[in-house]
């Protein structure tokens, strides 16, 4: 049957913000977070590379600030940009002092160097750092005796006042699907916090193999939130290319220990690109690969780090190492196949530098948030930082406002006495492969107007179809991760057609050079319903 659960805070997402953030909060709060699947799925856990910050004495925050605005290509916030930076330095001293076990050479820690970046300043644990973070994230949250884990539970929608009648604004909780029991459950908290991550899931090839269907942005916005710069998406230059290799990424440090993009016949060719060669941004790369690939005729390119010493690739890169070695790849001797895969959202649901969203009582933070920090370019390893940086920012906010004596709201129980179980569950599949191919298609790494009105097309009759099917059956897991991808699909599409330049990552062959003032991309419900078209 369904059940009711009230918290002080609710953080739907168990990856590095939503962990960083339980732990910040204090231990008098009760707290829930919650995971649509196991506690460690999603991004953080597949995160090779490291946390970019200032670590070094010959490193500084005026240096990584400049390199993060220059790879924003003009359209970072400055503010967050510092304020992110400037935090740095304590946030990974703090994950020191929980555990994590970077990666040492000597009495130091080995800092690396990635595209875009002026200094090595990267910390990492091997090539498997999210996964050394989330463990240990994890394994100090479940000593929290006020910390409750829930999996299993997808989110629906975001319960406001406006929505229970009630006087004035702000989140109560959100109602979620409880995989385990099939039923929906009602949640209400002081506090609504969503970490639920990105949108690559999207598009048809993705880094991220767990659940990156912009769940919060999705639920944000149909709220009433902004949502902003979402055209711009990243996509990672360099996924392994093979058949039994679902969306394993080969982090931007192996090129930023020497390796190199090579032409089917070997031929190098990022120097014919920019200057910096496979130091330069990721959406430098990852279109002078997709460039090249289309140029060629070819599936995919390579990535060759072989002329390093064997003892230093199986060091550094011990993961990729292995993966690849299971598939039959010596990256000692041979090169490695790539191919560009969506893998970051730099746009998201608007914030300030505590979380804040427009609803009172609701914040957003890492992936799901759109602080200014990325800007229209994410710079490499910026986004792990941002997620403890804004996490432990939230919680000081939330933690600092808190009325502990105000009454909670409660919500009705989910009604679904006028629905049936679906007999056409094929149709959310066939739509779900649909509006995944045309993204790639329509809507990749090189654009056009054609292809972006050809994708609005699509994705108005799909949301049509998924709308049907979300009145009329039960809610399930996939119909619900479809319903927020046609959204977010939908959003994603229609900044990129109110983008009249070729800016960052979205780049478009009608207008492929760069207006002289930048501007941001914010979308409303509001603003889209006065058009008709929502």
């Amino acid at each position: 049957m369904n059940s009711s659960l009230s918290f002080d805070v609710l953080i739907v997402g168990s990856g590095a913000a939503g962990l960083t953030l339980g732990l910040s909060l204090p231990e008098h709060l009760r707290v829930a977070i919650i995971s649509k699947d196991q506690l460690d799925a999603g991004s953080t856990r597949w995160a090779q590379g490291g946390v970019a910050a200032v670590l070094d004495q010959e490193d500084s925050v005026e240096a990584h600030v400049q390199d993060t605005l220059i790879a924003g290509a003009g359209l970072c916030h400055e503010p967050a940009v510092r304020f992110t930076v400037e935090q740095s330095t304590q946030a990974i001293q703090w994950l020191i002092d929980l555990g994590v076990p970077f990666t040492q050479e000597g009495e130091k820690f080995h800092l690396t160097r990635e595209g875009g970046h002026s200094a090595r300043r990267i910390i990492h644990a091997a090539d498997a750092t999210g996964l050394a973070i989330s463990d240990t994230l994890l394994n100090c949250v479940k000593t929290r005796a006020n910390i409750t884990l829930l999996h299993n539970y997808i989110a629906i929608d975001l319960i406001t006042r406006e929505k229970l009648g009630l006087n004035g604004q702000g989140c109560v909780g959100a109602y979620f699907l409880n995989n385990d029991s099939g039923y929906v459950d009602v949640i209400t908290a002081r506090a609504t916090v969503l970490a639920t991550g990105g949108a690559s899931k999207a598009y048809l090839y993705t880094s991220n193999p767990d659940g990156a269907s912009g769940d919060g942005i999705a639920m944000a916005f149909r709220a009433g939130c902004r949502v902003a710069n979402m055209e711009f998406n990243q996509f990672h230059p360099t996924c392994l290319y093979h058949p039994q290799a679902k969306s394993f990424l080969i982090t931007e440090a192996v090129r930023g220990e020497g390796g190199r993009l090579l032409l089917p016949d070997g031929e190098p060719f990022m120097h014919r690109f920019d200057a910096r060669g496979e130091l330069a941004p990721r959406d430098i790369v990852a279109r002078a690969i997709d460039h090249e690939m289309k140029r060629l005729g070819a599936d995919c390119l390579f990535l060759n780090i072989s002329h390093k010493p064997a003892e230093f690739i199986k060091e550094h890169f011990p993961t990729i190492y292995e993966r690849c070695a299971e598939l039959g790849i010596d990256i000692t001797s041979q090169p490695i196949p790539v191919v560009p895969a969506a893998h970051y959202t730099c746009g998201g649901v608007v914030t300030d530098i505590c979380g804040r969203t427009d609803i009172p009582h609701l914040y957003a933070i890492g992936e799901t948030a759109s602080t200014g920090l990325h800007g229209a370019n994410r710079l490499a390893s910026n986004s792990l930082l941002e997620c403890f940086v804004f996490a432990r920012s939230a919680a000081t906010h939330i933690a600092a406002n808190m009325d502990l004596e105000a009454d909670i709201p409660t919500a009705p129980v989910w009604d679904d006495s006028q629905v049936k179980d679906s007999d056409e569950d094929v149709v959310i599949s066939h739509n779900w492969d649909e509006l995944r191919r045309f993204m790639w298609d329509y809507v990749g790494i090189v654009r056009t107007t054609k292809r972006l009105l050809r994708a609005k097309h699509r994705v108005h009759l799909l949301r049509q179809e998924i709308q049907e099917f979300y009145r009329n059956y039960h809610v399930s897991n996939d119909l619900l991760e479809l319903r927020n991808l046609v959204d977010v699909a939908d959003v994603i599409i229609r900044s990129a057609l109110l983008r009249k330049e070729s800016r960052g990552l979205h780049y478009s062959r009608d207008y492929p050079d760069a207006l002289p003032r930048a501007f941001d991309t914010v979308l409303t419900p509001k603003y889209l319903k006065e058009l008709g078209e929502l």
